[in-house]
């Protein structure tokens, strides 16, 4: 009998050897499959919360538009220029005066507290200024930080300039008589029939090289 068997042997070892060599390779495919199953899930859900932080963020284009956008700026720029020219209240008033030392006459007072604050520098004169290539405003639409100008009770030229400062007040430096660098409503009587048109003076703070300056 063993005899017999003998010559099978050799055959019996290599189909049980084959056997074990193949055993691993069944157990390692669900491991793979399962593997292959947990990290795709998750690759895709990286890549998509990805894609989702690009799209977010704001493009080129976008912030130059609200860089140029005039609501990020005139705000802290009219808030500059007023919280200055309150500092300067009592200041007296000097005809042809442009300064803290000699005084302010009305357009010498606009035009220190835009030079200072915003860096533009505006023409000497009312007359001038009124001239400005900025944008013209409606006493309904003002805002603070806009120049407000006024003449003789509705008669002749452009005599005289101040800022907006709102609640419908304006603050100026007005005759020596009333006090110089002043708060004054545009509801009073005077300034009221004396409006002529306000000028959105701030928005030329992006290019002050093209406002003229003249003394």
């Amino acid at each position: 009998m063993r005899q017999r068997l003998a010559p099978l042997l050799p055959f019996a070892l290599i189909t049980l050897l084959a056997a074990c060599a193949a055993q691993p390779e069944q157990t390692e495919r669900p491991l793979l499959s399962q593997e292959f199953q947990f990290d795709f899930p998750v690759e895709i859900a990286e890549a998509d919360a990805d894609s989702q932080a690009v799209t977010d963020e704001p493009t080129e284009q976008q912030l130059r538009e609200l860089a140029d956008d005039e609501s990020y700026e005139l705000p802290a720029l009219a808030d500059s220029v007023l919280e200055r020219g309150f500092t300067l209240v009592g200041t007296p008033y000097r005809y042809g005066g442009s300064s803290t030392k000699t005084g302010f006459d009305c357009s010498g007072f606009v035009s220190f507290l835009f030079r200072k604050e915003a860096g533009i520098e505006l023409p000497r004169s009312t007359r001038e200024m009124i001239n400005l290539e900025a944008p013209k405003i409606k006493r309904s639409e003002l805002e603070p930080g806009d120049v407000v100008f006024f003449n003789n009770r509705g008669r002749g030229q452009v005599s005289h300039a101040g800022i907006y400062i709102g609640g419908d007040r304006f603050i100026h430096s007005s005759s020596s008589r009333s006090g110089g660098v002043r708060v004054d409503s545009l509801d009073d009587k005077y300034w009221r029939s004396s409006f002529m048109q306000a000028k959105r003076v701030l928005v030329l703070a992006h290019n002050s090289s093209a406002v003229s300056s003249h003394h």
